[in-house]
């Protein structure tokens, strides 16, 4: 059963901002908890959220995580230079 898009940005988004003051990224699992689906139904989903910018991906290199976007200590920091 495919997942519905406005509903799973809803879960995705209040999840988030409730751990804001905590944590501000999120491995990929932690998204496919927050929306119960299977890897590949939550992929569709998160990438769909980044094109619309309502959440960005950060890399260190080995790792790749996934925040609200604008929030954390990251997003101040890329604008520096």
């Amino acid at each position: 059963m495919a997942l519905d898009y406005e509903e799973s940005k809803e879960k995705i988004v209040e999840a988030l901002q409730k751990k804001a003051k905590t944590k501000s990224k999120f491995y990929f699992n932690d998204l496919s908890k927050i929306l119960e689906a299977k890897p590949r139904e939550a992929k569709k989903i998160v990438n769909k959220l980044i094109e619309e910018g309502v959440l960005e991906y950060w890399s260190s290199g080995s790792t790749t995580m996934y925040g609200l976007k604008g929030m954390g200590k990251q997003a101040g920091a890329e604008h520096e230079g």
